[in-house]
């Protein structure tokens, strides 16, 4: 399901108020059957520049319209909505599949599995197009991009996710857990120290 404004966003900043880019781990985003390597992060960037197109896009290679695109989180999210601004003269993505927290999805894999979610895609050459889930504890998401409007490449100049942090990573959780136990070889005892009260070096 697509949802359409009806009214400036530029007004209500209704877009970048939830916007998933801060918690996007950007180093480690890639993508499958791109014609210029790493050129899949041009697409992520805060919602206010999501038509400027100066820093690049993603293009597949010539002859072959499809996409994956794997997006890592710094913290697992919730997110309600995606936004995809596609290119110009047929170029634009027409089907968007989602699968979530599954790593390593190749073409073979995600023509195989079944999708968490599926849309048909309008073009949006304005980015005011947003396609409604309700993804819960997602640690990462992979996007599959099987076809686009005729065209021999497909194009993607803006990847946007709208939601929330719902926690941090639970490696990061660990470490702060580990450092707020207390160590008991840190603690001298009555006996060790001969007074009647324990104290931390």
């Amino acid at each position: 399901m697509a949802c359409l404004h009806d009214h400036d966003c530029a007004d209500h900043n209704c877009s970048s108020d939830w916007s998933l880019f801060k918690h996007i781990d950007l180093p480690k985003v890639s993508a499958l059957n791109e014609a210029v390597t790493g050129s899949v992060k041009s697409v992520f960037k805060p919602w206010e520049q999501r038509l400027n197109s100066s820093e690049g896009h993603l293009e597949s290679n010539e002859g072959d319209p499809e996409l994956i695109v794997f997006i890592p989180f710094t913290a697992d999210v919730k997110i309600k909505s995606i936004a995809i601004v596609g290119g110009a003269d047929g170029t634009s993505p027409s089907k968007m599949r989602a699968f979530v927290n599954r790593d390593g999805i190749d073409f073979s894999d995600a023509q195989s599995m079944q999708a968490i979610q599926e849309w048909d895609l309008a073009e949006n050459l304005q980015g005011v197009l947003e396609y409604q889930t309700r993804f819960q504890s997602v640690g990462n998401i992979t996007l599959h991009f099987p076809d686009n409007f005729g065209a021999d490449t497909t194009r993607i100049q803006y990847i946007g996710l709208k939601g929330e942090a719902t926690q941090m990573k639970r490696d990061v959780v660990a470490n702060i857990v580990y450092e707020i136990m207390p160590n008991p070889s840190d603690h001298k005892t009555r006996a060790e120290t001969g007074g009647g009260f324990s104290h931390v070096e």
